[in-house]
């Protein structure tokens, strides 16, 4: 998988396509550039488990940019419904205590408590997201993204653990290269492409988890040759 996923980007008429990701990835801060990398690696989603095995050229510009939207949507409602529970939770907890006449030091510490226990509430959504994203970008609807029977097989096995966790170490690396390239004019100027390229490479890693995990579940012994 991650032999796969590193050398997906650079496959077929590569340059061109990194060139123009990674002048978006540039100019990310003005957001609608990001929107449309967010897109982009929709697409990357979407033909890897269709099993193209070369990543999507950058096109439909309009197409793009309504699917990255949609995907950051999804991605902030994965994050904010569980926030907003636990924020009831909180303070359901922390006024009841203050009602029953709780000291400072266990008012203080039930927060604490509380405030770590947000900690694992969060990887979980950061483990959720990625297969909801895939999802959504396979099926094309905002539902698929919230569609649990869909996800659960997926987000339980192996495969996608793993996909999950080897791009925590890649992350480490590039991070620890673009801290090195951001010491020069120059090598500045690479990191957006050093990210985009780690992007790619990453979402591959998704889509084949993806594939292989939900073939499986619904029985079919076909599966993409890459995701093998």
């Amino acid at each position: 998988m991650l032999e796969d996923g590193l050398s997906y980007p650079a496959r077929g008429d590569w340059i061109g396509r990194i060139l123009i990701g990674t002048v978006l990835g540039f100019f990310s801060f003005l957001i609608l550039p990001a929107f449309l990398v967010m897109g982009y690696l929709m697409r990357v989603l979407e033909k890897t488990v269709s099993g193209d095995d070369e990543p999507p050229e950058f096109g439909e510009w309009g197409d793009l940019l309504v699917t990255g939207i949609v995907a950051a949507i999804i991605a902030f409602a994965y994050a904010i419904i569980p926030t907003i529970l636990y924020s009831v939770v909180v303070m359901t907890l922390v006024g009841g205590g203050a009602l029953i006449g709780g000291d400072g030091g266990l008012l203080a510490g039930l927060g604490f408590m509380t405030l770590l226990a947000y900690i694992p509430l969060m990887f979980l959504v950061l483990y959720l997201v990625p297969a909801a994203l895939t999802n959504y970008a396979v099926e094309g609807s905002i539902g698929a993204a919230f569609d649990i029977g869909a996800i659960k097989p997926v987000v339980l096995s192996m495969d996608y653990l793993m996909a999950m966790l080897i791009p925590v170490f890649v992350a480490i690396g590039v991070n620890m290269i673009a801290g090195i390239l951001a010491i020069t004019i120059i090598g500045l100027l690479l990191v957006p492409f050093l990210y985009f390229y780690t992007y790619v490479a990453v979402f591959r890693m998704y889509g084949l988890a993806f594939a292989k995990t939900s073939q499986t579940a619904m029985g079919s012994s076909s599966a993409p040759a890459s995701a093998a």
